[in-house]
């Protein structure tokens, strides 16, 4: 899908992002992961990446706040067999309102889209609230990888493709 298009679900509406949002969405990921560098006590890996190669690498989706700001971002990886999620970001204003899960919900939507039956994503194996979280939404714990400074919990969940 290129710029313009949308994914709908359960409400929500994304809308494809287009290099002019690169701006946007650079300050909403530093928005949104600023509490994860506090229990981290390190950068983020989403805040160590180029944004511009994202934006020419993966989908980019935007959940709009109106009057042009973003409540949300989610950066999806298609691959071989199964659909990475990079990242969801979410305006923090608006975390724990139900967006992260209509955005989880859309991106398990644009995997079926793909004919793909399986989605991956990690997180920071300290961040338990977060591994809690996409736990109750069907997510498991693959593996464990030890990096220099950080623990990264692999996820994955296999999605119904009836």
């Amino acid at each position: 899908m290129r710029q313009g298009a949308r994914l709908e679900t359960a409400g929500l509406v994304l809308r494809r992002a287009g290099a002019g949002d690169l701006d946007a969405v650079v300050a909403l990921q530093r928005l949104a992961y600023a509490r994860n560098r506090v229990l981290l006590g390190r950068e983020p890996l989403p805040l160590m990446a180029d944004y511009r190669q994202i934006f020419k690498d993966y989908e980019v989706w935007l959940a709009e706040a109106g009057e042009g700001g973003l409540a949300g971002a989610l950066i999806l990886e298609p691959r071989e067999g199964d659909l990475l999620i990079w990242s969801i970001a979410t305006d923090p204003g608006r975390q724990a309102k139900g967006l992260g899960k209509s955005m989880l919900a859309a991106a398990e939507m644009r995997a079926r889209q793909l004919g793909l039956g399986v989605m991956r994503l990690y997180t920071g194996v300290a961040l338990q609230h977060l591994v809690d979280w996409y736990g109750r939404r069907g997510y498991t714990v693959e593996r464990i990888e030890q990096l220099s400074d950080r623990a990264i919990a692999h996820m994955m969940k296999r999605l119904d493709t009836n």
